[in-house]
């Protein structure tokens, strides 16, 4: 399978704002609103689809890829790429977030060979976490808000 990233659509952000994951996962369910359509549109969110031209997931980077509570508690002070992503929830689960992974960070890795991803994932989602810990992310931080437990990882 070939991964392709493409500017991110009015239709292609309803599409994503729709997806609907089971529990625990339901922490990534958003509603389709015209708020929640801008942000995807207009906040560096890029699509990633397969060589069918199917919907397969999204990334963001920098501010977007941030959880707002982690700010306030200097969860982001160190220079780092923020990563922000998601895979369609058809696809969760079945040996794919390896591959659709390196995909995005290939994808934003600059020539500079000194670059540091960060990335914050919730602290329940196990799943993500091996990945990320396969694929070289540590935890740095921790966080909590009124709702979730949050880590931050960071990949050198």
């Amino acid at each position: 399978m070939k991964l392709y990233s493409r500017k991110m659509t009015k239709v292609l952000a309803t599409d994503i704002l729709s997806w609907k994951y089971e529990p625990p996962y339901d922490l990534y369910n958003n509603d389709v609103t015209d708020d929640a359509i801008s942000e995807l549109m207009n906040e560096g969110y890029i699509a990633v689809e397969d060589e069918s031209g199917a919907l397969v997931g999204f990334y963001c980077s920098g501010h977007s890829a941030q959880v707002p509570a982690g700010r306030g508690a200097g969860a982001y002070i160190e220079p780092a790429i923020d990563v922000g992503v998601g895979m369609h929830p058809e696809l969760t689960g079945k040996g794919k977030g390896s591959f659709f992974f390196s995909f995005i960070l290939n994808e934003l890795e600059p020539l500079n060979a000194n670059t540091i991803f960060r990335l914050t994932v919730a602290k329940f989602n196990k799943r993500a976490m091996k990945l990320y810990e396969n694929m070289g992310f540590r935890v740095a931080f921790e966080f909590k808000t009124d709702n979730n437990e949050y880590l931050i990882m960071v990949k050198r």
